[in-house]
């Protein structure tokens, strides 16, 4: 089914106006419907008094930067985020992700990337024009292995009895490899299990999110929770104490 995309609203986030009117142009050729923020501040308001449908969101802007305006937003809001980041390093990616962002992307970057990532969010959501075939519908009740325990009624995960906070993401992320204990997942398998086929983000982003599940569970003790398999990808561990 095709969706009417001009529904689509979406806000975008830099202090760089030729940066805003640039994708804002990008994305109206694609059909969707772009509107402005200059700062975070900004930012914030527009998302409350417009709920658009995703916020494209610079990180390095003055005053309030783009990881606290993810912060503020995802305390009220599970609008989709797509990071922009001027700079190549780790923090950012790592940051932006664990806070509840679902992709990045860094500059200098191709408008059409920065739609097509957009476009692929947007169909994971809630369709759009040509979405493909829909991520897995959420498995239902506890899936226990070894010290590990995952509820997905109430989406808490469990090491020894002691809770470990994690994302939507990072947790339907543990849970795909819980459910079939033993095998390994390629990057790509592990995004189709997450999103569905046709979802654009990089395997860099499947990264971070394993070395935030391995650095929350290590936290707690937990040393055996994912495997990686050199040139394949990942296993979850035994989850032995």
């Amino acid at each position: 089914m095709i969706l009417d995309s001009m529904e689509r609203t979406i806000l975008v986030v830099d202090d760089d106006p030729h940066i805003r009117q640039l994708l804002v142009f990008a994305l109206g050729k694609a059909g969707l419907r772009g509107i402005e923020a200059g700062d975070g501040e900004e930012a914030v308001a527009r998302i409350a008094a417009e709920a658009p449908d995703l916020v494209i969101l610079d990180i390095n802007m003055p005053r309030m930067d783009g990881l606290e305006v993810c912060r503020r937003v995802r305390a009220t809001s599970s609008v989709p985020i797509l990071f922009l980041s001027s700079r190549d390093d780790e923090i950012d990616r790592v940051l932006g992700i664990e806070l509840g962002g679902d992709d990045y992307v860094v500059k200098p970057f191709s408008p059409r990337e920065v739609v097509a990532r957009t476009q692929a969010i947007l169909r994971r959501v809630g369709g759009g024009a040509g979405g493909p075939t829909p991520a897995p519908a959420p498995e239902s009740g506890v899936v226990t292995h070894g010290c590990l325990s995952l509820d997905s009624e109430s989406w808490r995960a469990h090491w020894q009895g002691t809770e470990v906070p994690l994302t939507v993401t990072e947790f339907s992320m543990l849970r795909a490899l819980a459910a079939r204990p033993g095998k390994v997942f390629t990057r790509d398998e592990i995004i189709d299990r997450l999103h569905g086929p046709g979802f654009a983000v990089t395997d860099r982003t499947i990264d971070s999110h394993i070395r935030n599940l391995r650095a929350k569970f290590a936290a707690v003790g937990a040393e055996t929770l994912i495997e990686t398999r050199a040139g394949i990808g990942y296993a979850l561990g035994p989850c032995t104490a």
